[in-house]
């Protein structure tokens, strides 16, 4: 066979691989950094699963100050989204993912949309054929059907290989007959593996693992001129110098067959990771988590619930490096940024998704913010899901950023909220516009003592400008004035001699003002809302 001839009978206007080999030549990266990509299709909003698995090609490139590229696999145009790309993008800028290469950022080594990379494989196509590693097969899917039909029934392989390969060997005649006569094709790769042989393969995240050899002629141009995934990925990961391709585990059954397509190509091979998805439990079992069964899944609803962006990336980090916890209580000043990721401290079994630890993380995070920090994140939230709430804050912007403050500067802050749709509920009683239609639960049942109480503090001992002790001494002298212990421990050990204590009475002020039993510190609080709104909230009692 002349396999020149044959590559020009098939691909007569494909350039010479040595075109874009010199177009896209070895990026000038220092030495040891990392080209990772994320290639997702177009087919939706990305989820919490894409968003983990673009999570780690991200951090491993950009700690190692290689490039992370965003690549889009639309080769399946049936489930395509007109504005899939966009809204893949937008959701990984949403988290401040740093995207150097894309389709909307370009670059000197796209295009990064695969249907536009059509010339590109069409040539790489013609270079396999002229090596003889590559042949066009036309038979129809009737054919194919009956050949699984038969390997089924007699329990062989499946798949196109050996004497069910039909055109692996025809003539270059029988190729211009079919070509004359309109004949479909697709091109399969000429396999040359024994599946009775197997190799070791080094995996960075499981290490390594034996595989038998690919000995099936896959498809690596399909009938309309556009690859599967294995054969773009090849051509792709090769031109744009991928050094690290992380990918889904499901893939690790494809290595045999992808490797060898790097094989016959005589490329260098990057290094592969093959990442366990995210998995939840449900019930007994462990499954992977799902758009449909779980709502948690879609970013819309971290997004609607203003679950922080920075707290789901800390999340991310311990799900990716088992000892990213322990470092991060050691140095819990600095970013997820500053740790040194490594794919051997990776999950081997999956990680499973934990709502309630990504609660607590976030309660930490919000935390350790600054209260103007809060109220900046608050209020861009609160523009798209809370406008009403996002006026008020607004209108008190100070007022707001004081509100937030209390008990966060010390050496233990509150961890009242882990995310921005639950500050509202913790402090809307400080805000008179939301202070209407009030219920009180005073734990009294004489409202005529409660407002006794409240009278008396009122006209006796408040006073705006007490200090903190001061306000409390003068508290425990109303305690004992209405008869209630103004020392807890005198309380505990005779509580049949008093009304009740002095927390009693804080909690009536409390709730008086705020309408709550528990909130952060009285006296911040009511120093926040300040004389007349306090006197005014009293009277309305």
């Amino acid at each position: 066979m002349d396999y020149k001839k044959l590559a020009d009978l098939l691909y007569p206007n494909a350039k010479d691989i040595s075109y874009y080999e010199n177009l896209y030549p070895e990026r000038n990266l220092m030495e040891g950094a990392e080209v990772c990509r994320f290639a997702p299709s177009p087919t939706g909003r990305v989820h919490m699963g894409n968003l983990f698995a673009s999570f780690v090609p991200e951090i491993i490139a950009h700690q190692t100050n290689g490039v992370f590229i965003l690549r889009i696999e639309d080769t399946d145009q049936v489930r395509i989204l007109p504005n899939g790309i966009e809204l893949i993008y937008n959701d990984l800028k949403a988290y401040n993912y740093k995207i150097d290469e894309s389709p909307l950022d370009g670059g000197a080594y796209g295009p990064y949309v695969q249907t536009e990379r059509k010339e590109i494989y069409e040539a790489y196509a013609k270079y396999l054929v002229s090596i003889g590693r590559a042949y066009p097969c036309f038979c129809s899917a009737e054919d194919l059907d009956a050949m699984r039909e038969r390997q089924q029934t007699r329990k062989e392989q499946i798949g196109y290989y050996g004497h069910y390969a039909k055109c692996r060997n025809l003539s270059l005649e029988d190729v211009e007959k079919h070509l004359n006569n309109g004949d479909k094709f697709v091109l399969r790769l000429k396999s040359i593996g024994d599946p009775d042989k197997k190799f070791v393969f080094k995996d960075l995240v499981k290490g390594a693992i034996e595989l038998p050899q690919n000995n099936i002629d896959q498809v690596l141009i399909k009938s309309d001129g556009i690859p599967p995934y294995a054969f773009a990925h090849v051509v792709d990961d090769h031109l744009m110098h991928t050094t690290i391709v992380t990918r889904d585990d499901s893939y690790i059954s494809s290595v045999p067959y992808h490797l060898e397509l790097w094989d016959a190509f005589g490329f260098k091979k990057p290094k592969f990771a093959h990442i366990l998805p995210i998995n939840i439990k449900d019930g007994n079992i462990i499954r992977k988590i799902s758009k449909r069964k779980d709502p948690w899944a879609a970013i819309s609803y971290h997004h609607e619930n203003g679950i922080p962006i920075e707290a789901v990336k800390l999340y991310f980090a311990t799900l990716m490096n088992s000892n990213f916890e322990g470092w991060l209580l050691q140095n819990p000043d600095k970013s997820y940024r500053d740790f040194k990721f490594t794919f051997d401290k990776m999950s081997k079994t999956g990680p499973l998704f934990d709502m309630e630890k990504l609660t607590n993380i976030s309660k930490n995070y919000l935390s350790k913010l600054k209260a103007s920090e809060v109220f900046e994140l608050l209020d861009e939230w609160s523009k798209e899901y809370d406008p009403d709430f996002n006026k008020i804050i607004n209108n008190h912007k100070d007022y707001t950023i004081n509100v937030l403050n209390i008990e966060r500067e010390q050496k233990k802050p509150r961890k009242d909220f882990a995310f921005y749709s639950e500050i509202k509920n913790h402090i809307w009683y400080m805000f008179d516009e939301l202070f209407d239609n009030v219920v009180y639960d005073f734990g009294v049942n004489n409202i005529d003592e409660v407002k006794k109480i409240i009278n008396l503090y009122i006209d006796k001992y408040y006073d705006e400008n007490d200090d903190k002790d001061t306000w409390f001494d003068k508290i425990k002298k109303l305690s004992e004035e209405c008869g209630y212990s103004s020392d807890m421990k005198a309380y505990k050990e005779n509580p049949d001699n008093f009304k009740g204590s002095v927390a009693d009475i804080s909690n009536i002020i409390r709730v008086a003002l705020t309408t709550k039993n528990t909130t952060p510190d009285l006296y911040e609080i009511m120093h926040l809302l300040g004389k007349e709104r306090i006197i005014n909230r009293f009277n309305n009692i």
